[in-house]
């Protein structure tokens, strides 16, 4: 993944997985608090049938590739083109066909490099390409996976045309110079070790290489830091000519668009550039033969493709075991599966669905329920030449990993002897169908879809035929892929045994060799140079359609808005509470989440297990997470299921009736989770600069301790529920395919009895002044390979009148790591940070403005140092003209684009309700953001960055500090 990811995308069970990358990137939320926590044939009765014709009509009454058109060029390009007419938004996307199944030990990251290095420049642009994206408020990045590479962007449809440009551009002319070469390995290098920083990263890694020792999918996808260090340009520009040309590319476009045009468009920009000299592409980077099209030789040298690699020749009959620092013990056990396109494939997902998804699933019966494990989760990979299925537990406190091991073992076994019901293949078959449509809303994840497809199995309309296949799974084919795959003899299994301590200690004294080097940021960004090598393009924004929602509110005080979209048939449901930590007692911190977290695991009339059932049976999903502020509700539905969604939501919400039983079973999970949180330095990084920058007694200070959530007893989780969950803190919005007037009708029946008394509690959040210098705050971590900073101080809430300015002041200073200031001295020039950003989060009640970036070690002094001196530049001289025209039009896009996606249209209607403000601000914003000035943008600057007044906190190894973490 090219820069740091800010925020998870949701990571669905269903086969291959997109993003291998980002499951390890971890999202930051400072004021927020991040969340507490072949076929065989069978006789089937008339009752499974009609379930499965039913479950066919309801949620696939048409194709996801349904108007998708293939388009082959003369020059071999692929282009698949899907229009969908809900938004004036487009994404497009160039997915190569090379990944790292085609390295080899030695030369292990280079399709990684490679990646990173084609945001430098080309021949024709020698500048960074993620400031011309931004520029055109392009929604860019991309990824290395083990099939394929991809870029992709999303952006107002009248950008369209400037987008193909830029990939066409460095499809064919990227340069690789070797400045900027050695940059950038020092930025992929400060990635790695952000992963290294992961016991779950480095167990896997072994694993996986035990799985895989002669093919490259045993190698790590991002590579290693010894072969990376040593890349040259002659191997990255071979690499780059060998597998970056048309005829071993896909391109695709979904959105707003008309399909004749843009085809001619596609023609003009791409038609021209050559495709690859025949045989020129059997050599790699590693010197063997590649064959990027072929399936026939594997990187080992034996046949791929037909089934399953030998399971007999690469398990392990004893456990891998990794004796490293970290915190918890983990066990992994993975399992050899046969490529994407074996007929094997739906039986094994659904399987998966069946062991590990949800409260009623096998292995959470066996594994979590008994106490064993605090978690356990489970993946089917399905790749070009092979697959895997995976499993991850980790360990309750004081368990033991053998034992859990043996519970695992005779979990599958028993499921494999026993076999499974009907009921159990039929749910897991609507969850695991639902979450394909699902996840498939919004346009970049249709478009992702199809790449994936295209390059992994050579068909776009494999979901479509995978679908299908999962519709026929019996349970006879669960328990036949069971025996057949999951064997103790083909598994290999790895277990993490934690060495070490918890942490050492922190110190508020300021730390001078972090703050005194002297290194002169270079000069400013040059917007001129990025507008002249910027493709034409209209300027002129397409005008938004002002649908707003629909606002109503019940007796009881509960407010409700509502904003119909028959683009898919599905509902997403966003919700509010005012019952977030803030109103966590100070010896009982994390009592506000435990209510959230515990309000599913029974009611009055339900237990957990008939929630669990009830949601899963319709694949719907919900769930509720704890932040500073507030408490918020996240549920998703195919439109048929909302009624069930909104009844179990309106239950918990009135009914919870927090069992002693779940309530410890949560306990000690939340124990084991906090241990593991302590030994990440993004955790406790932010822990640190949050209580260093405000003191004990105000609501942000508190954070969970092993004492707090000790202190927690049943009775007080009753009494928080009851005193601060109320209908008239509570905010629901819902956007989807719904008839307003039976919603209405709905709400008012399922909430209108959730009785309120007296008024609601308050919090007054008492002034916080700025630090008077420089405080450093080191608290260490050793071994661990990165180190995280953090550096702000208190800022302004949502209601400052500064606040577009300051949005857009953040977006030239930090708001993208690729074409901010921050990103083009610290990360683009200097390649001291693999992801470096600025933000000022802003709530109801007070605000935070923060610095995030990542660096090796090594590289933190200077790091800080050159951001200190950026922002005393910005402080002082201000920001150009041309930066503020620019990074308004960004934001505007930016937010355009935002509105296209259910889920994040869904949270923009919530909080501005949160926030108080005016309905029409939902399209207001973007009036908002225009109007702001030059001069408002520098009296921002002036009035709210702080250089000399800033807390500076690193998290990481070999830092100053000696006192413990409370």
């Amino acid at each position: 993944m090219y820069g740091f990811s800010k925020f998870y995308s949701k990571f669905y069970k269903y086969p291959l997985p997109l993003l291998l990358l980002s499951l390890w990137l971890v999202a930051v939320f400072l004021l927020s608090d991040r969340p507490a926590h072949s076929q065989h044939t069978v006789i089937s009765t008339n009752k499974e049938k009609y379930q499965s014709t039913l479950l066919a009509k309801r949620i696939m009454p048409s194709t996801l590739t349904e108007n998708v058109r293939k388009t082959v060029l003369e020059n071999g390009l692929t282009v698949l083109t899907k229009e969908v007419h809900t938004a004036p938004v487009v994404t497009v996307q160039v997915w190569y066909k090379v990944g790292s199944r085609n390295e080899e030990p030695g030369v292990n990251g280079i399709a990684h490099q490679l990646e990173h290095m084609m945001f430098k420049g080309t021949k024709n642009r020698p500048i960074q390409f993620g400031r011309l994206f931004s520029a055109l408020g392009s929604d860019s990045n991309a990824f290395t996976s083990y099939d394929q590479t991809a870029y992709y962007g999303t952006v107002e449809r009248n950008k369209l045309k400037a987008l193909l440009v830029l990939e066409a551009d460095r499809m064919r002319n990227s340069q690789i110079e070797p400045e900027q070469l050695a940059s950038e390995k020092r930025v992929v290098i400060s990635e790695l070790q952000g992963y290294e920083n992961s016991p779950e990263y480095r167990l896997n890694r072994a694993v996986m290489q035990a799985v895989f020792p002669n093919h490259a999918y045993g190698l790590p996808v991002g590579g290693t830091k010894a072969d990376v260090e040593k890349f040259e340009v002659e191997q990255v520009e071979k690499y780059y000519r060998n597998f970056y040309s048309p005829d071993n590319a896909v391109l695709v476009i979904v959105g707003d668009f008309q399909t004749a045009n843009t085809l001619e468009t596609i023609k003009e920009v791409f038609g021209k550039l050559p495709r690859q000299e025949a045989g020129s592409r059997r050599q790699g980077a590693g010197g063997r033969e590649q064959g990027a099209g072929s399936r026939g030789q594997g990187a080992g040298g034996r046949e791929q493709g037909a089934g399953v690699i030998s399971p007999s020749s690469l398990s392990l009959s004893t456990p891998i075991i990794l004796r490293e620092p970290g915190a918890g013990r983990l066990l992994q056990a993975v399992y050899p599966l046969p490529d994407a396109n074996q007929p094997d494939v739906p039986a094994l997902d659904v399987m998966d669905y069946i062991l590990t998804e949800g409260r009623n699933s096998r292995l959470y019966q066996a594994l979590v329920e008994s106490g064993l494990a605090s978690e356990v989760t489970a993946s089917v990979t399905s790749l070009r030449e092979s697959g895997w299925y995976e499993v991850l537990v980790t360990a309750g406190a004081k368990q033991d990993l053998k034992k859990i091991d043996s519970m695992l073992s005779s979990a599958i076994a028993n499921v494999a002897e026993k076999g499974v019901t009907s009921e159990e293949v039929e749910r897991a078959k609507t969850q695991l169908i639902a979450d394909v449509i699902l996840s498939n809303r919004d346009i970049t994840s249709q478009a992702m879809r199809l790449g994936t497809d295209e390059t992994t199995v050579g068909d776009y309309r494999y979901t479509d035929r995978y679908l299908a296949a999962v519709r026929l799974v019996e349970p006879t084919d669960v328990v036949a892929v069971i025996n057949k795959y999951l064997t103790k003899e083909a598994r290999t299994v790895g277990f993490f045994e934690p060495t070490q301590k918890r942490l050492t200690e922190v110190t508020d004294k300021p730390h001078s060799a972090q703050t005194t080097e002297n290194f002169s940021p270079g000069a400013p960004v040059l917007f001129s140079e990025v507008i002249k090598y910027l493709p034409p393009v209209d300027l002129a924004t397409d005008t938004i359609a002002q649908v707003l929602p629909q606002e109503f509110k019940l007796t009881n005080g509960l407010r409700i808005l509502l904003l119909p979209d028959r683009s898919t048939p599905t509902v997403t449901l966003s919700g509010y509470i005012q019952a977030g930590t803030e109103f966590d007692p100070e010896n009982k911190a994390g009592l506000a989440a435990f209510v959230a977290d515990n309000l599913l695991n029974g009611t009055k009339s339900k237990d957990v297990l008939t929630i669990a059932k009830v949601l899963g049976e319709r694949g719907a999903s919900l769930d509720f997470q704890t932040y500073r502020e507030g408490v918020h509700i996240e549920g998703d539905s195919l439109s048929d299921d909302l009624p069930i969604l909104l009844e179990i939501l309106a239950d918990v919400v009135k009914n919870s009736s927090f069992p002693s039983q779940e309530l410890e079973l949560h306990r000690q999970q939340t124990l084991t989770d906090l241990q593991q949180e302590l030994d990440e330095p993004s955790e406790v990084a932010r822990r640190v600069f949050v209580q260093s920058i405000y003191p004990k007694k105000h609501p942000l200070h508190t954070f969970p301790t092993e004492e707090s959530l000790q202190q927690i007893q049943r009775q007080d989780v009753i009494d928080f529920k009851a005193k601060h969950y109320r209908p008239d803190t509570t905010v629901l919005a819902l956007v989807g395919d719904f008839d307003l007037d039976k919603v209405r009708s709905l709400i008012k029946n399922k909430f209108g009895d959730w009785e309120v008394s007296g008024k609601a509690p308050t919090l007054k959040y008492p002034p916080v002044a700025m630090p008077q210098k420089i405080v450093s705050v080191n608290p260490v971590l050793p071994d661990k390979a990165q180190a995280v900073t953090y550096m702000g101080y208190t800022g302004i809430n949502r209601y400052d009148p500064r606040f577009h300015a300051a949005l857009v002041l953040n977006q030239i200073l930090g708001g993208d790591t690729l074409s901010s200031r921050l990103g083009a001295e610290v990360r683009d020039r200097q390649g001291l940070s693999y992801g470096i950003y600025s933000s000022f989060q802003v709530g109801k009640n007070v605000g935070t403005f923060l610095i995030e970036m990542q660096t090796s070690p090594e590289d933190s002094s200077k790091a800080i140092a050159s951001t200190r001196q950026m922002l005393q530049q910005i402080h002082q001289q201000g920001v150009t003209a041309l930066e503020v025209e620019t990074a308004k039009r960004t934001l505007i896009s930016n937010y355009n684009v935002s509105l296209a996606n259910p889920e994040e249209l869904t949270d923009r209607i919530l909080m501005n309700e949160v926030y108080g403000l005016d309905k029409v601000e939902l399209h207001s914003f973007t009036d908002k953001i225009q109007k702001v000035t030059l001069a408002e943008v520098n009296q921002v600057a002036r009035e709210l960055l702080h250089p000399d007044q800033i807390v500076v906190v690193t998290a990481g190894p070999s830092v100053l500090a000696e006192k413990s973490i409370r």
